[in-house]
C-alpha cells in the first residue's frame, strides 16, 4: 500500500479594500523594516527570511536600498512567493501583511473587518 503526500499552501492572499489598507498602513507605521534589500537582490535566503517573519509578525516592512527602480516588481515578485497582500509602498519601503495561520493569533483580523 503506497500513499501520497501532497504538499499545499493555503491561500491566504486577500485582496483589500482601501479602508482595509489604510488600517494595516496605521499599524504598519510605527513599525521598523525587518528586512532590507541591497545590492544583491532578492535571494532565496531573503525569500525565507521574509516568509518567517511574516509568520511570525503578519505584518512586515522590507526596505529597499538599492534596486529602488525596480521596487514595484520586486514586492510583487516577493509577495506572491510569500503567499502575501502587498498592502502598500511608501518611497523605498514595502508593507506586507499575511494573516497568521492559527486564527487565534490573528493580531489584525478584527480591525480589518470593521474597516
Amino acid at each position: 500500500m503506497f500513499f501520497i503526500i501532497i504538499s499545499y499552501k493555503i491561500e491566504l492572499m486577500i485582496e483589500l479594500t482601501s479602508k482595509q489598507r489604510k488600517f494595516l498602513e496605521k499599524n504598519a507605521q510605527p513599525l521598523s523594516p525587518l528586512v532590507q534589500i541591497g545590492g544583491a537582490g532578492v535571494t532565496a535566503e531573503q525569500i525565507k527570511q521574509i516568509d518567517s517573519l511574516i509568520a511570525i509578525h503578519e505584518l512586515i516592512k522590507i526596505k529597499f536600498n538599492e534596486f529602488k527602480e525596480e521596487k514595484r516588481e520586486l514586492s510583487e515578485e516577493i509577495s506572491q512567493k510569500i503567499n502575501a497582500t502587498l498592502v502598500r509602498i511608501i518611497g523605498n519601503t514595502a508593507i506586507f501583511y499575511r494573516a497568521a495561520e492559527d486564527s487565534e493569533k490573528r493580531k489584525f483580523e478584527s480591525g480589518l473587518l470593521k474597516a
